[in-house]
């Protein structure tokens, strides 16, 4: 499915947006912060981060025409924010690429991307 570039350049202008604003905030994160709930049943900023991390690996399927999803097992803090980096920049080459895209991208900016810019602010 073609993807026109005004669209295309809206989707990368997003995944700019996750670097940008989940960079800041997971950057220099006190020890021990990863582990934190507010709250009884609520995630942790590292199962957070593991979330965000399924997200654009379900968005890269979906590039590819699939859809797939896989909730993954944080394993620690450095490991998922090298995580967090490198999905993204997969997600940049991907848009920056003359692939078509496997699903329309509304479906994929309201699927995985409005998902992961939710948590970000978590």
């Amino acid at each position: 499915m073609a993807v026109d570039r005004a669209e295309r350049a809206l989707l990368r202008h997003v995944v700019a947006t996750l670097a940008y604003r989940g960079g800041k905030a997971i950057r220099d994160l006190p020890s021990g912060v990863e582990s934190f709930r507010p709250a009884p049943g609520s995630r942790s900023p590292l199962e957070i981060l593991a979330h965000v991390n399924d997200l654009f690996d379900w968005a890269r399927h979906l590039f590819g025409g699939e859809h797939f999803w896989n909730d993954s097992i944080p394993t620690n803090w450095a490991d998922e924010s090298s995580r967090f980096h490198a999905g993204l920049a997969e997600l940049d080459r991907r848009l920056a690429a003359a692939d078509s895209l496997g699903f329309p991208a509304g479906r994929i900016f309201q699927g995985p991307f409005a998902d992961a810019l939710t948590h970000i602010g978590q």
